[in-house]
């Protein structure tokens, strides 16, 4: 047998059959943070207080920017982003990646449309968001969305590794917001 394949489709299985949840319920007060990041590949502050101040906020956590997944949901927020904007929302994607990176991505994968930022291990841990599967680096994040209304309240959560379905539901829970 091949014992790097077998190890492979171990760890493959532990990601896909690691509980998608996360700890933060609806109505909890969303922990507030700054962070270093980047928006249009330059370099950019983000301030959960701040923004909130504008409106609701999506904070999207991902695992790995280029990875297929991440790079095909930032691909979805930027393609949405305008609905987003119109429903009065930020939208920030949140990685462990480095400003660099962060940089790169933030021009390519979010065609300059929206922020990312650097998810600390304050912050990974405050909303519970590592991902622990055997044979993952640590340091990376669920693939968790939160919306966050303007009184710093969660209002909805989803986490699931797949990507497809975090801009349609985020989406839906700003536009409930709104409406």
């Amino acid at each position: 047998m091949n014992k790097p394949l077998i190890a492979a489709a171990a760890a493959a299985f532990a990601l896909v059959s690691a509980p998608a949840s996360a700890e933060l319920a609806n109505g909890a007060k969303a922990p507030v943070f700054e962070a270093k990041g980047a928006l249009a590949g330059k370099p950019f502050s983000f301030s959960l207080a701040n923004a909130l101040k504008k409106g609701p906020v999506v904070l999207y956590f991902y695992p790995k920017a280029f990875t297929q997944g991440c790079t095909l949901e930032a691909h979805a927020f930027a393609e949405a982003s305008d609905d987003f904007k119109a429903a009065g929302a930020t939208v920030v994607g949140m990685s462990n990646d480095d400003i660099a990176t962060l940089q790169k991505f933030s021009t390519e994968a979010c065609r300059d449309k929206f922020a990312v930022a650097a998810a600390t291990p304050q912050v990974v841990k405050a909303y519970d968001v590592a991902l622990k599967a055997v044979g993952i680096p640590t340091g990376l994040t669920k693939r968790t969305s939160y919306v966050i209304g303007q009184n710093g309240k969660i209002v909805m959560v989803h986490s699931d590794m797949d990507y497809r379905d975090h801009v349609k539901l985020t989406l839906a829970a700003v536009r409930k917001l709104k409406g």
